[in-house]
């Protein structure tokens, strides 16, 4: 009986050490299909039961949750690797990389309408080629070289900054506000340096070109929101383009699919780019070409409770080659740029 017993409580102990699982929708990147798998439950984020991105009947949308109070993060890289080389086959490397950390803070929400400060934290620019490094950071003191002290007092104006946004519960910017006390400041800091008033000016025209309402508005509204607003299920895909020139003649493409919701996180999947383009001019018997393509791929996280974005990991390629020929003979140059495009990113 004793060994019945003791048979009975080891039993009774592996039932209460199996753990509970759950399961989960997700498309297997391997082969691109949708595949339910079984997971532990308590690897599972806890999900507000009334979630930002929500299902309904097999459809996710995107809405924002956020909370009164708290700080909400935005901070983009690129880092840039880029590589020439000349008709001869000798290269040159060259590396770019820039940071800008803003963060949103809600203050209210009255009507579905969020009142947010947007604050502009720090601004980092570096460069590397033939082993030498140069770095512009907001968060350092001023460069001693005198090219670079320019740069650093526009971004130090910028930065300790904040504007007004308003922007409704599913994302769309209604206004930015608070522009004009900016450029006063980048105007003054340039004085200090810049003595000549047209030159001074064109400075201010310059970056008001680059920072105002418009432009803010289409960078958040392509970071922050990427769901389409009917909603999509798992595993279907949706594609936006856009121009990659002013005159509109290139464009860029992005594919989307949705890979998977689950564990507090809506996981897209991106694609696409610019399919390779040939220009070529003739002069007599002179002929210049012109080939370029560009290939982005990676990944966008989303938090499933508050519809900020978590995390995106974008790689980008861009490939371009001119050649000059004459129908004999041709030279070529050839330039590769492999970059990194991420928004909060848990590591460079």
């Amino acid at each position: 009986m004793k060994n019945i017993a003791a048979i009975a409580l080891i039993s009774i102990a592996l039932v209460s050490c199996k753990k509970e699982t759950t399961k989960i929708t997700k498309v297997d990147p391997k082969t691109g299909k949708t595949v339910t798998v079984e997971v532990p439950a308590d690897s599972l984020a806890k999900v507000a039961e009334n979630a930002a991105i929500k299902d309904s009947a097999g459809i996710y949308t995107q809405t924002f949750k956020l909370e009164k109070g708290k700080t909400y993060p935005l901070t983009t890289y690129q880092r840039d690797v880029k590589t020439m080389t000349d008709p001869q086959g000798k290269t040159l490397n060259g590396t770019s990389e820039s940071t800008d950390e803003m963060s949103f803070t809600v203050n209210d929400v009255k009507n579905n309408i969020y009142d947010i400060t947007l604050n502009l934290i720090s601004k980092r620019n570096s460069q590397t080629a033939e082993g030498k490094t140069i770095v512009v950071d907001t968060k350092q003191p001023i460069p001693k070289e005198d090219d670079l002290k320019m740069i650093w007092n526009i971004n130090r104006a910028l930065t300790s900054n904040k504007l007004n946004m308003k922007m409704d519960t599913k994302g769309n910017v209604i206004s930015i506000t608070g522009f004009e006390p900016v450029y006063t400041k980048v105007s003054n800091a340039v004085g200090t340096i810049v003595k000549d008033a047209n030159q001074k000016a064109s400075v201010v025209a310059s970056l008001k070109e680059s920072f105002n309402e418009k432009v803010l508005k289409d960078q958040f509204s392509k970071n922050l929101t990427i769901i389409p607003k009917k909603g999509v299920k798992i595993g279907e895909k949706w594609t936006n383009t856009e121009n990659a020139d002013p005159n509109g003649k290139i464009k860029v493409t992005s594919n989307y699919v949705l890979k998977s919701v689950g564990n507090g996180v809506a996981e897209i999947g991106v694609t696409g780019g610019i399919p390779k383009k040939t220009d070529k001019q003739a002069q007599g018997a002179m002929t210049h070409s012109i080939s370029s393509e560009l290939v982005q791929n990676g990944t966008i996280k989303f938090d499933e409770n508050t519809g900020w974005i978590n995390n995106q990991n974008i790689t980008v390629k861009t490939t371009q080659i001119e050649t000059i020929s004459d129908g004999k003979q041709s030279q070529s140059m050839k330039s590769v740029s492999n970059s990194s495009v991420m928004v909060n990113p848990s590591a460079k």
